[in-house]
């Protein structure tokens, strides 16, 4: 490695919008105008594919306004995960019977996010109640039932990490952090210079859940228990719990449209300032139970769905400039979103 390389690799960075996720046996990778996969395939070679990121905040100004692009942003990366994993899952088996269909990855998605609302804000609400009275002590009640909900998280993720088949996931979440890091500062997405950087990353999607959590803490402290339980003629400690519950799920589009203002906007855009080192901190240290180190192989594919990305952005400002514009045939120039995603 040169030593202009070596002395790059803590040097300033530049702040992109990129971002991405692990998936089976591969990485999503996000851009302004596409997102690509790519998966290690079963026979060693790498499959990958690329398409139009349409977004519904390029048609609604007011999708873009901040804790709105939050959600927005949200559900479109549920969205693409779906699809991501659809493909990986596909083409990560070694033959037809391992291959998950639609159909299982629907209903697995299903069950995923029941176990989520069940396991994070159900189950702690239910055993804090059985601790505390929310009628008579509402603040303690909802310190005491951010804790069990914090713990609950980290448990979980504690639990999954020792998975053999997480572990993969979470080594191809790592290739994913270096690769965009040698992005950022302006390196060649060659494998030796990736690996030299850190699996952590400010814009980690378990800091935003991190995040999620805390700031879920200040906001369901404000839920006025009193006045509405008295309202409804809901004053049984049943009664109060039922509107905590529902209260919670309403409240979590908010939560979530914070924590993104928080983690992906102010702490992506200053990711040198010391405030921000400091809040982001407890998820930065999380990230070493989400991610892994990767294999070299690993990071080839994370290096191939970058990029596409970047191919394609490079293309579209080509075409601004009034340049000829080489994209891939199965692309068109639609869709290009204003959000930014987590890494």
């Amino acid at each position: 490695m040169s030593d202009s390389v070596v002395e790059r690799l803590d040097g300033p960075i530049t702040h992109t919008h990129i971002g991405g996720q692990a998936v089976l046996e591969g990485i999503m990778m996000r851009g302004k105008y596409n997102w690509a996969i790519a998966v290690r395939t079963p026979d060693g070679s790498i499959h990958s594919e690329a398409h139009d990121l349409r977004s519904a905040a390029k048609k609604h100004a007011w999708m873009r306004k901040p804790i709105i692009r939050g959600v927005v942003a949200l559900v479109e990366t549920l969205t693409l995960a779906m699809r991501a994993f659809s493909i990986s899952a596909s083409m990560s088996g070694e033959s037809e019977d391992e291959q998950l269909s639609s159909k299982e990855i629907g209903l697995s998605l299903v069950f995923g996010l029941a176990l989520a609302i069940g396991l994070f804000i159900v189950l702690p609400a239910v055993l804090t109640n059985l601790m505390v009275s929310a009628k008579d002590h509402p603040f303690a009640w909802n310190i005491v039932d951010g804790v069990l909900r914090v713990g609950a998280f980290f448990l979980y993720i504690w639990a999954i990490s020792r998975m053999g088949e997480i572990q993969r996931v979470f080594a191809y979440h790592g290739a994913e952090h270096k690769t965009i890091h040698a992005y950022e500062h302006s390196l060649p997405l060659e494998v030796p210079v990736i690996q030299q950087f850190t699996t952590k990353h400010m814009r980690c999607g378990t800091s935003f859940l991190l995040m999620v959590m805390v700031i879920a803490i200040l906001v369901f402290s404000l839920v006025p228990v009193k006045p509405i339980a008295a309202l409804l003629g809901w004053e049984s400690r049943l009664g109060v719990l039922a509107i905590l519950i529902v209260s919670r799920l309403i409240l979590m589009p908010l939560v979530a449209g914070l924590a993104y203002e928080v983690t992906v906007k102010w702490a992506g855009n200053h990711s040198d300032n010391p405030i921000v080192k400091i809040v982001l901190w407890p998820g930065l240290q999380m990230q070493a139970m989400t991610t892994r180190e990767p294999d070299d192989d690993m990071v080839e594919v994370a290096v191939v769905a970058t990029q596409l990305v970047i191919d394609r952005e490079l293309a579209e400002e080509a075409g601004e400039r009034g340049e000829p514009i080489a994209m891939l045939e199965a692309e068109d120039s639609e869709g290009v979103p204003t959000t930014e995603a987590v890494v």
